[in-house]
């Protein structure tokens, strides 16, 4: 089985169907940033591009999402912010949306401490699961994944102290577009797609006893 992940959404959705496999997939895993400072009507837009692909969806809020962006996601049942949800036996998903403060005072913004504290709360929460997934939309701080195209690392350290103790088969990320790559840390793969506009998406897949990801592009 399957899933496919992508990010940075931004209300650019052209080349979602293009993605081999979309349809045919178990879900769709949205890591964040679904508009451009939108609200319930650019929410409810998204989300129905995505749910006229594959049904089902797992998404959550990224910096460039409002609350009632964050509210329209719960009530359509298909928020995965603060949730562990479970894809299959023995599998499950951890979701965390927003990102930590930018120099754009955008919506979605918290402090890392909130992020690090809602990353133990979903340590705690899924660890009855032999194989976990993290999105988080937020990236690792030094990787190639929160890298700006001048070079600096704006990730956050929080979530790398996180994954370098944590039992994790697999991170991923966005926000930071231009960072996009695969990075390894303390044996888990971290990946970034960037936008999805871009062509950028994982590919995750799991056999019952093993997750694997690849980073692909339309």
């Amino acid at each position: 089985m399957y899933w496919i992940a992508f990010g940075d959404i931004h209300e650019s959705t052209a080349v979602i169907e293009s993605i081999p496999g979309i349809r045919e997939a178990e879900g769709i895993i949205i890591t964040g940033d679904l508009t451009n400072r939108g609200m319930r009507p650019q929410a409810e837009r998204m989300l129905g591009k995505m749910q006229a692909v594959n049904r089902t969806v797992f998404a959550q809020p990224g910096n460039m999402d409002t609350d009632e962006v964050t509210n329209y996601l719960d009530e359509q049942g298909v928020l995965m912010h603060r949730k562990v949800m479970e894809l299959a036996p023995d599998l499950c998903l951890m979701g965390i949306g927003y990102s930590t403060p930018t120099p754009f005072g955008t919506p979605g913004e918290v402090d890392e401490d909130d992020i690090a504290q809602w990353l133990m709360e979903a340590d705690a929460d899924s660890d009855g699961y032999a194989h976990r997934i993290l999105c988080i939309h937020e990236p690792p701080k030094d990787t190639v994944c929160d890298r700006i195209s001048d070079g600096l690392h704006v990730g956050s350290q929080a979530v790398r102290d996180f994954i370098e103790h944590a039992r994790i088969d697999l991170v991923v990320t966005g926000h930071i577009h231009e960072g996009v790559g695969i990075e390894i840390i303390a044996g888990t793969p971290v990946i970034n797609p960037g936008m999805v506009s871009g062509g950028g998406y994982v590919r995750i897949e799991f056999n019952g006893s093993a997750v694997s990801a690849s980073l692909e592009s339309v």
